[in-house]
């Protein structure tokens, strides 16, 4: 397997886990090297905690003795983290199919008509609004090539690739300017929904329940590498691609975000101090199942890239009811 350049993973081999240096597709076993002010032993997380004296030391690492073969089936999701902060509505492109797909056309108004409408409310709130941020559970997180079972309260799961940025220095009420500075790395995520469940019908003024639709175990692969921020110079030149069944489903640019990552890092900071190892979740490109009226099923296989930052593998499996 070939991996990034330069990367974090966490690893289990012969019934153990460690944290691990990735270099093209070479790992190296973290437990007993010295690293800054972080203890022995450090998970992903704890590296973060000292990433200002952990990450030199990291780079000045060679790859001489002791590095080994990246086998995928060995990755784990790379951090536990603290908070998991998720971006909604984030790309423009997505959220103009959305406006077209739920907006009632037996007034006269075109699909064209629908559309533009839209875009035009979507330069107002990039320019005057703030992101759309709700909360994620750390039980829902799950590995870069693990199973993921799909509820049987359901048939209409669906994927939400997204680039995810992880929190390396605290950040309280930081500037956009100033707020990349905080992030250590990225990392890809998949943010599962549960489509018939975003919305509460016994209530309909509360609006979304995205505890119920985003949140059964496993509905957050995360990984399989965090890539330091210093290997990715432009977060928004990245580019998601997600295939289903070998299917190209979404790919897109990070650039058509309407708050990039650097507004929701600081949009984010000023509600609640952002902690190293903290996972801020980016928002998904257009090309989702519900937009395709194609959802996911039993046996279902998810390929997800983004530039750089390696490949998940994700496959559905049937909940077997009780």
């Amino acid at each position: 397997m070939e991996g990034p350049a330069f990367a974090l993973a966490r690893v289990c081999r012969g019934g153990s886990e460690f944290t691990a240096l990735v270099r093209h597709g070479r790992v190296l076993d973290l437990t007993d090297v010295p690293l800054g002010d972080a203890p022995a032993g450090a998970t992903v997380r704890d590296l973060l905690e000292h990433w200002d004296t952990v990450l030199p030391e990291l780079q000045a690492l060679q790859p001489d003795a002791g590095w080994t073969a990246l086998e995928r089936s060995e990755l784990r999701a790379p951090i536990a983290p603290r908070q998991i902060l998720q971006a909604g509505a984030n790309y423009r492109t997505h959220v103009l199919d959305l406006a077209v797909q739920h907006t009632e056309l037996s007034e006269g108004r075109t699909p064209a008509q629908v559309r533009a409408a839209a875009a035009a409310s979507l330069d107002l709130r990039a320019r005057e609004g703030i992101p759309y941020f709700f909360l994620g559970l750390n039980t829902a997180i799950a590995g870069p090539f693990d199973d993921v079972t799909l509820p049987a309260y359901s048939d209409k799961h669906d994927w939400e690739l997204e680039l995810v940025a992880v929190i390396g220095r605290r950040a309280w009420r930081v500037g956009r300017d100033e707020a990349l500075d905080h992030v250590a790395g990225y990392t890809i995520g998949n943010d599962l929904t549960t489509r018939d469940l975003v919305f509460r019908r016994d209530m309909p003024e509360i609006g979304t329940d995205w505890f119920r639709a985003k949140n059964a175990p496993g509905f957050l692969p995360l990984g399989p590498f965090v890539v330091p921020a210093t290997e990715v110079p432009d977060p928004q030149a990245l580019t998601l691609t997600l295939r289903l069944n070998g299917e190209v489903m979404q790919d897109e640019a990070a650039s058509d975000m309407i708050f990039d990552v650097a507004a929701l890092v600081s949009h984010a900071s000023q509600t609640v101090p952002l902690l190293p190892g903290d996972l801020v979740w980016t928002g998904s490109p257009a090309g989702n199942g519900m937009a395709r009226g194609r959802l996911l099923r039993d046996g279902d296989v998810m390929e997800s890239t983004i530039t750089g930052l390696g490949e998940q593998r994700t496959r559905c499996v049937a909940e077997v009811p009780a």
